[in-house]
């Protein structure tokens, strides 16, 4: 069906924490995730979709902006004290979607822009409404609620719905120094049997883990279940496109905040009865998360009036036309827990990862002083191995990523390739690491904490004050 003979859809926008593509739909074999199998059976799966970060916010950030974390302003989380955030001038989706028309809500997880109450997010990003936190059965409530209230009215609506599960949580059942994925509302899952992930060792602590975590993708999936259902029952499902999606991988040792493909690989499930995306079709093309906001804009013949998008619409490979996917894929990470700023490219055949920092080998994202799930292979003592500059895999010969290649011979005009594709990417798009380190809102109010005292002592290293700085305070050159 084209475009000119399709209303605009009803869309309504699931995504998660921490799932990468864990799902029984996607070759997970021990997860039970029927509702989002069901969804796949029934629409298309794009298979090979990245995020832009191994991380929340960045990732989120390039979602819903289709711009690169290091251009639209977070290159690290938007909480706490975090609170990286959003330039003034960046575009979310819901506010392009709002002035083309359409009723904008959001309902959970918001990870996209600094933590503000509701009322400030949703003017903020382009919300008619927000109603954020609460784990999964609350959210599935409010969303069941929200689609009763937006079928009502003439206009197409957008739903942004984020779920906080399978994102690690603390719970009663925790040994000491460990935070599982079950918070206190979750119970395990191991009807279909446990399977590790081939990155990690296959150990019984190991085994526990992961079934903790199965049981909370089949505890988010059954919320997803809910709202489709409601979708289907208010008569809704043909003309609303439905999106499921994720923010990177699973929070494993070696997976999130890293740059291995366990880490940017994302799930990526649609449905649009109305323009005939349906029936399980599986597309094999690399893409990227920065790539769905000009696929929507596409969609409808919409154009921000924000910063230029860098993402590319797929829409021809969604409508079974001719499409040539990009021959690679860039991710990055600047700033997680701690500053860890590395990039990458990755193309069908190989990935090269570029570090510049001394940090540990990898980022440990299990949020506990004792760790269950160990990384095989690779860095023996992670936590004290520090990053070569350099990394290259050759993802035929070796899909875990665990021999580096980068000082083989053999592959030396891979290297010179891919280091200078990353180079151009980085220099194009205004990458700041090209110009040294990148500072984070932490430093800024530090060096104001220290200056707040009329008469403060000057540097002793003659360093400008923070008047002088040359970065704004989310570490943007000026």
């Amino acid at each position: 069906m084209t475009a000119s003979s399709t209303p605009r859809p009803h869309i309504l926008l699931l995504h998660c924490h921490d799932l990468g593509r864990h799902l029984h739909c996607l070759g997970a074999s021990t997860v039970r995730s029927p509702h989002l199998d069901g969804l796949a059976a029934q629409g298309v799966v794009l298979e090979d979709v990245f995020a832009t970060a191994p991380q929340c916010s960045p990732s989120r950030a390039s979602l819903f902006t289709g711009r690169w974390p290091h251009a639209n302003g977070v290159m690290g989380l938007t909480h706490r004290g975090f609170a990286w955030d959003l330039h003034p001038e960046e575009r979310h989706l819901a506010g392009m979607l709002r002035e083309a028309g359409y009723r904008t809500e959001l309902i959970g997880v918001q990870h996209e822009a600094r933590w503000q109450d509701d009322r400030q997010i949703a003017r903020r990003l382009g919300f008619d409404r927000a109603t954020t936190g609460g784990m999964a059965g609350t959210v599935a409530d409010r969303t069941v609620d929200a689609l009763g209230r937006l079928a009502a009215g003439p206009e197409p609506f957008y739903l942004q719905v984020g779920f906080y599960e399978p994102h690690r949580l603390p719970g009663a059942r925790d040994a000491p120094g460990v935070m599982g994925f079950l918070g206190d509302h979750i119970e395990p899952d191991d009807v279909l049997g446990v399977a590790v992930p081939p990155y990690l060792d296959d150990e019984p602590s190991a085994r526990e883990e992961i079934a903790e975590l199965q049981g909370s993708i089949r505890h988010m999936d059954a919320a997803v279940g809910r709202i489709l259902e409601e979708l289907d029952r208010l008569g809704l499902a043909h003309e609303t496109l439905v999106i499921f999606t994720t923010d990177h991988g699973l929070a494993l040792p070696r997976a999130k905040c890293s740059l291995y493909d366990p880490g940017t690989e994302v799930a990526f499930l649609l449905r649009y009865p109305a323009r005939g995306w349906t029936g399980g079709r599986r597309e094999r093309a690399l893409l990227s998360n920065i790539d769905v906001v000009p696929t929507l804009t596409d969609l409808l013949g919409i154009t921000s009036q924000g910063p230029p998008v860098h993402g590319t619409s797929f829409l021809p490979l969604l409508d079974g036309e001719p499409f040539s996917p990009a021959d690679a894929v860039f991710t990055e990470m600047t700033y997680h827990d701690y500053y860890d700023p590395r990039r990458a490219v990755r193309t069908d055949r190989f990935k090269l990862v570029v570090n510049f920092s001394s940090a540990p080998g990898f980022m440990d994202p299990t949020q506990s002083w004792h760790r269950r799930c160990s990384a095989v292979g690779g860095h023996p003592h992670p936590n004290t191995d520090s990053h070569p500059e350099v990394e290259l895999y050759d993802l035929a010969a070796d899909p875990s990523e665990l021999e580096d290649v980068a000082d083989d011979p053999a592959y030396a005009d891979v290297r010179a390739a891919l280091t200078g594709a990353l180079y151009v990417w980085m220099r194009d798009t205004g990458d700041p690491l090209l110009a040294g380190a990148v500072t984070g809102p932490q430093h800024h109010r530090s060096v104001a904490a220290l200056t707040t005292h009329e008469g403060a002592p000057p540097s002793r290293t003659g360093a400008p004050g923070p008047q002088h700085s040359r970065t704004d305070e989310t570490g943007r050159q000026q």
